[in-house]
C-alpha cells in the first residue's frame, strides 16, 4: 500500500504529541507492504520565526503574503529546521527517513498564485520518480511544503494542497491529513463521518468551513480528482490513529468522490 500522511505545524509544534506521532508513523512504515511518505507543514514554527525578527506575517485569503524575505524563512524553517528536526526524530525511532522538498528533483513544481501574494505557489504537477526510488529502497521521504519551477523560481505552498499534489503523482493508495481537529464539523459541530464534493462545497458556501478547513477540503477533493481513491481528515491527537484508519476505523471524515 502507497500511503501519503500530511502532518499539520500544529501537531508538531506540541512535544507530547509529536513525540507519539512519530513513533507511531516509525512502526507502520516499517511494516511489510507499506509505502510511506510525509509531507508537513509548520506555518506557526515560521510565524514566530519572522515574529523574533520583527517582520510581520500578512494573510489574504489564508495564504501567507510571501516577499523575497519570507520566501529566505521558508527555506530555514520549512526546509530547514522543521524538517530536518522531524527526520532526525524518524531516524531516532528506527526509520531511514530522508528530508525533501518541492524543490528536490522538481517533485512538486509550482505557479504564482498572484502578484498580491508575490511567492505563494499553486502546485501544477509532480514528478514522483525521486518518491518511487526512495520508497522502492526502503527509505522514508519527509517532504517540507517548498517548491519550485523549471526555471527556478521558489516557491511557499500550503501543505495541504502540497500533499493532495504529492499524493496524486505518487499514485497513493491513501491520502491521510493527520489535523488538530476531529474531523469536518457541520454548523451544529457534530462530526460528519462521510463528505462528497457536493456537501464540501455547501460547508464551504454556508461560511462553517473556512480558512484551513476550506483549504482541506478542496486539497482533499484535488487529490480524489487525481486518483486518489481513499482521504481522510482526521484527530492526529488520537492516539495510535493511523493504524486505526488502516484497520478500517471510523474516526474523523472521509473524503468521498
Amino acid at each position: 500500500m502507497k500511503l501519503l500522511v500530511k502532518l499539520g505545524g500544529t501537531l508538531l509544534d506540541e512535544d507530547a504529541t509529536r513525540v507519539r506521532l512519530i513513533g507511531e508513523l516509525a512502526e507502520v512504515s516499517k511494516r511489510p507492504g507499506i509505502q510511506m511518505v510525509l509531507v508537513h507543514g509548520g506555518g506557526k514554527q515560521m510565524t514566530r520565526f519572522l515574529a523574533e525578527r520583527g517582520v510581520e506575517s500578512r494573510f489574504v485569503g489564508g495564504l501567507r503574503v510571501t516577499t523575497p524575505e519570507v520566501v529566505d524563512a521558508v527555506l530555514k524553517v520549512f526546509a530547514g529546521s522543521v524538517n530536518h528536526s522531524l527526520v532526525a526524530s524518524l531516524v531516532a525511532a528506527g526509520c531511514d527517513a530522508v528530508g525533501l522538498s518541492g524543490i528536490d528533483a522538481c517533485l512538486t513544481e509550482a505557479e504564482q498564485w498572484s502578484e498580491e501574494l508575490g511567492a505563494v505557489g499553486r502546485p501544477v504537477r509532480a514528478n514522483p520518480r525521486v518518491l518511487d526510488v526512495l520508497v522502492s529502497n526502503g527509505f522514508l521521504p519527509v517532504v517540507a511544503c517548498v517548491a519550485g519551477d523549471r526555471q527556478g523560481r521558489i516557491y511557499n505552498v500550503n501543505a495541504d494542497q502540497m500533499a493532495a499534489a504529492c499524493a496524486a503523482g505518487f499514485q497513493a493508495d491513501r491520502l491521510l491529513f493527520l489535523t488538530d481537529v476531529t474531523g469536518v464539523m457541520n454548523a451544529a459541530k457534530e462530526i460528519l463521518p462521510e463528505l462528497d464534493r457536493a456537501a464540501s462545497e455547501k460547508l464551504i458556501a454556508d461560511g462553517v468551513a473556512l480558512g484551513g478547513m476550506q483549504a482541506k477540503l478542496e486539497a482533499a477533493h484535488r487529490a480524489l480528482d487525481g486518483g486518489v481513491p481513499q482521504v481522510c481528515i482526521a484527530p492526529g491527537a488520537q492516539p495510535g490513529v493511523v493504524s486505526r484508519l488502516l484497520a478500517g476505523e471510523n474516526i474523523g471524515t472521509r473524503l468521498v468522490r
